[in-house]
């Protein structure tokens, strides 16, 4: 292996000090899918305290498209740490909140006029999201899709589909939020095509203003252009616009929650550039400054001013650090071409395990939309019954042996692949190589 260099086991002595401090100190409930430290990450490679270097193919859950420390925004940050850490802007303004600002307002889809402020989480940014769209309309209702995941604050939480291990215990959720299908292409009841499927779906929509809520108390809609969390489901154009077209007829606003999808993953800046469709309200966060913590929201100027001063924020919303680390990031993105290269890699990691595919029939589909890219694993082709097992034996070993990676899907049976949008053709390749041959030695030596 030329990247990945394993000195010690995982997790070595050191780790294994850290983690006895973890274990007494830090509650059981935060997941770690890596039992190891950080020492030191660049570009798309991390080091941990026993200096096992690993290839991240986790980009800290989409968080790295621009990659680790990249030298743009580590100088960025220390040139702003010389003038000021934070004044609030609720209390004394800076400049990089506003250029961020207009930065977002003109490269988010639609050439309207926008506005934009910003918070501190994606959830944050949803709830955020719902709230003005409320205030604007006057309507309570908020629809989100199955599957979806919006977050883990309760209105988030209340929008998001799956049960286990965001939700269960956790209730009552917020009042007023409904969930309608979301087209799953490879899970479609037999005899349906993928259009057919969509067509069925649309249709529920107006039953369900019929039998459910009326259109006229539902103020929003939120999708995510791809479903993160529920394992990389890619929607047809033909869906999209559809839910888009509804949305025109009830004066229903359309949000789109680009946490995970945004900042060039799919291929476009944000992916509802596939789609053709212009949200009215955007929500955006993660890889918006390579790991410094801030979130937006972004929507049509008259909708964005519908509450009154005083009405949204919060006290570190758009840190001065978010704000010139997320100018540097879009920069980067845009200087390095990363939306071409999100291409590229989505490419090479499905020409990769299609010809494996042939091989290992439980391997079921393959969906990449650019680097979004995942392997949805199934105990054989006929049933396409989840194999949850496979997938967590994967992870796990495949950590072990110098790559991070990550599961996803409602079955917990996808891999998903969220690298770093500067890593490179060589770093994937070794990457990949790891994970192929676990995959092939836990189906094929071990019978899983």
């Amino acid at each position: 292996m030329k990247f990945i260099e394993l000195k010690t086991e995982i997790p070595g002595p050191n780790a294994k000090r850290l983690l006895e401090r973890r274990y007494e100190h830090v509650p059981k409930g935060p997941f770690n899918t890596a039992l190891t430290f950080v020492e030191k990450g660049s570009g798309a490679l991390l080091t941990d305290v026993d200096g096992n270097t690993f290839i991240d193919f986790a980009g800290a859950i989409g968080t790295i498209n621009a990659g680790h420390c990249p030298k743009e925004v580590v100088g960025a940050l220390k040139a702003q740490l010389d003038k000021y850490l934070h004044t609030s802007f609720h209390v004394m303004m800076y400049e990089p909140y506003i250029a961020l600002a207009e930065k977002l307002n003109e490269i988010t889809p639609g050439d309207h006029s926008k506005k934009t402020f910003f918070l501190n989480s994606g959830a944050e940014a949803v709830e955020n999201a719902v709230k003005i769209a409320r205030k604007y309309t006057n309507r309570k209702g908020i629809i989100s899709f199955e599957r979806g995941y919006h977050g883990r604050t309760y209105m988030a939480m209340s929008l998001t589909s799956k049960v286990k291990p965001y939700k269960y215990g956790f209730g009552p959720f917020a009042t007023d939020t409904y969930k309608m299908p979301y087209p799953y292409y490879y899970r479609k009841p037999e005899g349906l095509t993928n259009d057919e499927l969509d067509d069925l779906i649309l249709a529920k929509f107006e039953d369900f203003f019929l039998s459910e809520v009326p259109a006229d108390d539902v103020a929003a809609v939120i999708m995510e252009p791809v479903q993160g969390e529920g394992g990389f489901v890619v929607p047809s154009v033909r869906f999209v616009q559809g839910v888009k077209t509804i949305c025109e007829k009830y004066d229903i606003l359309f949000i789109a929650d680009e946490v995970q999808t945004g900042f060039a993953r799919t291929g476009k800046m944000f992916a509802m550039e596939h789609f053709g469709v212009v949200p009215d309200i955007i929500t955006l966060s993660k890889s918006i400054a390579a790991g410094v913590p801030i979130s937006a929201v972004t929507g049509r100027a008259k909708i964005m001013d519908a509450p009154n001063i005083g009405e949204i924020g919060g006290t570190y919303g758009g840190s001065p650090l978010g704000c010139v680390a997320a100018l540097q990031v879009i920069e980067l993105l845009e200087k390095d071409q990363l939306c071409e290269r999100a291409e590229a890699i989505g490419q090479q990691i499905a020409e990769r395990f299609e010809k494996l595919q042939s091989t290992i029939p439980q391997i079921g589909e393959i969906r990449s939309l650019g680097a979004m890219t995942a392997i949805e694993f199934v105990t054989d082709s006929q049933t396409k019954t989840p194999n949850k097992e496979l997938v967590g034996s994967i992870v796990q070993e495949v950590n072990k042996r110098g790559v991070v990676i990550l599961g996803a899907g409602l079955y917990s049976n996808v891999l998903r692949f969220l690298c770093p949008l500067v890593i490179t053709d060589e770093q994937l390749q070794e990457g990949l190589t790891v994970i192929e041959e676990v995959i092939v030695e836990l189906v094929n030596e071990k019978g899983v």
